[in-house]
Formats: structure tokens, sequence, C-alpha cells
């Protein structure tokens, strides 16, 4: 079979189709270029085109363009939970831990150093004191001027000390006797020597935790029981202060040191 020109296969050839019967004309569509308005009154304008989002309007010429404001989470109906307990985590500290004498300050303070994630450091101004070996001023013997010189330039040293640290990012954490009813030569010359941002922590267990304690150390750590009791009574002056207080009397060092961070993160929180 051959194929017509123009046609396609199976179709006849051109001329022999029949007429085509005239068709009516087309109304042209309304809108397109060229055409005449439609009869009737004019149509609405096209809606403006509505916000992306609840509150934002169509842009204005020349205004500047509107951010959008960020998505809403859309809820699961969960419970959402409470916040988890502050931790001192990472945080470069400056800590001085008060208490009597057989509190465990020293124990404690070496303990939390010990165990904390980042770097930090113990200073006890006990040891510090005693590197004085020749002509040191043991103020058991009695305070006096020498005692009270030795005490003051300890104090300054294990400041400097805990600067130094501090500068080069290791924490610190000091201990001290410190007497609530001597603020200036106590408190406020260690706030002085380390730093305002300082944060001291009272450790303040039973005075027959105390005594129990204390008769267990030996040399010039030891102290009388009268000295114990009347140390552990300024103390007690601690109370009322504002200062965070720990009674560790059924705590053990572990027990105590996480107590000691528990006080620390509320202080810094």
């Amino acid at each position: 079979m051959h194929q017509g020109t123009g046609g396609g296969a199976g179709w006849g050839q051109a001329g022999h189709l029949p007429p085509t019967p005239p068709q009516p004309p087309i109304p042209p569509a309304h809108g397109w270029p060229g055409s005449p308005p439609p009869p009737g009154p004019p149509p609405h304008p096209a809606h403006p085109a509505q916000p992306a989002h609840p509150g934002q309007h169509p842009p204005v010429p020349g205004a500047p363009p509107q951010v959008p404001p960020p998505p809403v989470p859309e809820a699961t109906g969960h419970i959402p939970l409470p916040p988890a307990a502050p931790s001192t985590g990472g945080a470069v500290l400056a800590v001085l831990l008060i208490g009597p004498a057989g509190a465990g300050k020293t124990t404690v303070a070496r303990h939390w150093a010990s165990t904390r994630p980042v770097p930090t450091a113990h200073v006890s101004l006990d040891d510090v004191r005693e590197w004085v070996c020749s002509g040191f001023a043991d103020p058991q013997a009695g305070w006096n001027e020498h005692s009270e010189a030795q005490y003051r330039l300890a104090r300054r040293t294990c400041g400097f000390a805990a600067r130094n640290y501090l500068a080069n990012g290791i924490s610190c954490i000091l201990d001290d006797a410190v007497f609530p009813d001597r603020p200036v030569v106590g408190l406020g010359g260690w706030k002085r020597h380390v730093g305002p941002a300082l944060l001291p922590v009272v450790l303040l267990p039973g005075l027959e935790i105390v005594l129990e304690r204390n008769a267990a150390r030996s040399g010039n750590r030891r102290l009388s029981d009268e000295e114990v009791a009347r140390i552990h009574g300024r103390m007690a002056g601690w109370y009322g202060s504002g200062l965070p207080i720990i009674d560790n009397s059924h705590l053990d060092v572990e027990g105590t040191a996480r107590a000691l961070d528990e006080a620390l993160a509320r202080a810094l929180a």
C-alpha cells in the first residue's frame, strides 16, 4: 500500500475525503490580548497572594523583604522532662573549702580534685605553712606575731599559686580554717588574694565527729579537745551567712565530694 503525501499509513489519497461541514466560530477567551471585554459588570480583581505564614502581609513596593518566622515544631504529645541536675562539668573553678580541724577538708579537697574530669589542683594552707622547716611558728604554741606573719605569708603564697593555676586553665581548690568572725583577714583576705570569683563552701560536721577525727591525727596537726571544741563553736557562726554548708557527719569521702560538687553547681547556677 502506498502512502499519500501528507497522509499517514492506511489513509486514503488527498482529494477523496468528504467535505468538512462548517463549524461555528469559537468565541475569544476573555482576558487574552486583543480580546474585547465581556459584557456585563467588570470582573473582580484577582485575589492577592495569601501570606505564607500567619501575620505576614504581602510585600509593599519599596519595603525591605520580610523574613518568615521560624517554623513552629509540631506537638508530639510527649511530656517534657525536667532539666538534668547541674554539674560543675569542665568549668575552671577556684574553690575554698572552709572547716574546723578534723572536718576532713584536706582529704575531701584532694579527692574532689583527683576525680574531676578536667585538670584540678589542690593547695592546702597547712601544707604550705609547713614549708618553713627552721623557725616554724606553730600556732599551737601560741598565736603571736610570728605565727600571724607566717600564716599571712602562706595565704599569699596559696593565692599566688591559685591564680597561676587558673591563668593556665587549671581549677584549684584550697582549704583553710577560716573563722566567720574575722572576715577581713579570713574570707576577705582569700578573695583579695585569689579573686572575687572564689567559691567558698563550709564543711561542718558535728562536734563528736570532729573530736573523733582529730584524735586520729598525729604531730602538730593534732589539737587538744578544748581547742577543737572552741574552733568548732566559732565555725557555727557560718550558719546564716549565706554560704553553702555541708554536714558530712554521716558521709564518707566520696559522698562528701559529691555533695561539694552539687553545692558548687548550685552556686554557679
